[in-house]
């Protein structure tokens, strides 16, 4: 389903705190040169409109998140709800996530790795452009801390099937795919995204797995 058409946000609102291009991301990307303290760090990849990162991060305030979103409008978008919401533990970075999981990030230094509903790329010459492929899923396990989580939602089966596959080959060390379960909406946009909302309202199927990489 095409993603739905967004106006461009007001260039009177400031995104200076919310907002960065990848290329202007710290030459380390980590808690302290994001956010200047401590705290753990998460990653989501392909944050869409940011209804992950705008709810995880109200929900767990002593946590860091760091969105990257390849289409920059989504991006800008994403960015300007987490400056509304008065979020200080998140940030948005439009651009391509891989470069930054293959040079900029510690290893053993993240938190949590979510990845939720990647475009599955359907022709079969394009699915060399999934995002969960073999350098990215060895490099997301390099950087989870022990006890760090990866998570992978979708709704397409072959890519949910053929990536717990690829993930068995290249990131064993991982271990096993660990089913998770969807809670309850409480209201109409307590979900993990857009997409699942769509999803779940439509009654197709989710796919919903994380790993624990052991400590």
């Amino acid at each position: 389903m095409p993603r739905q058409q967004l106006r461009t946000p007001s260039t009177s609102i400031d995104l200076s705190q919310h907002f960065r291009m990848v290329d202007a991301l710290p030459e380390q990307v980590s808690s302290q040169t994001l956010f200047q303290n401590d705290a753990g760090l998460q990653i989501e990849v392909g944050s869409g409109k940011g209804l992950f990162l705008l709810n995880a991060s109200g929900q767990q305030p002593e946590q860091n998140f760091l969105g990257i979103e390849i289409a920059h409008k989504y991006a800008k978008h994403a960015a300007t709800k987490l400056k509304n919401a008065g979020r200080t533990n998140a940030i948005m970075a439009s651009g391509d996530a891989l470069p930054i999981f293959q040079k900029q990030i510690a290893d053993a230094s993240l938190s949590a790795v979510h990845v939720y509903f990647p475009d599955p790329w359907w022709k079969k010459k394009h699915k060399k452009r999934r995002v969960l492929n073999e350098p990215f899923l060895r490099n997301a396990s390099r950087t989870l801390a022990p006890g760090g989580r990866f998570y992978f939602w979708t709704d397409v089966l072959d890519y949910f099937e053929s990536t717990l596959e690829l993930m068995a080959v290249v990131v064993p060390e991982l271990g096993p795919p660990l089913p998770d379960v969807a809670a309850q909406a409480e209201h109409d946009l307590d979900y993990r995204t857009h997409f699942e909302r769509r999803s779940r309202k439509n009654e197709i199927p989710v796919y919903r797995v994380h790993f624990e990489k052991p400590a």
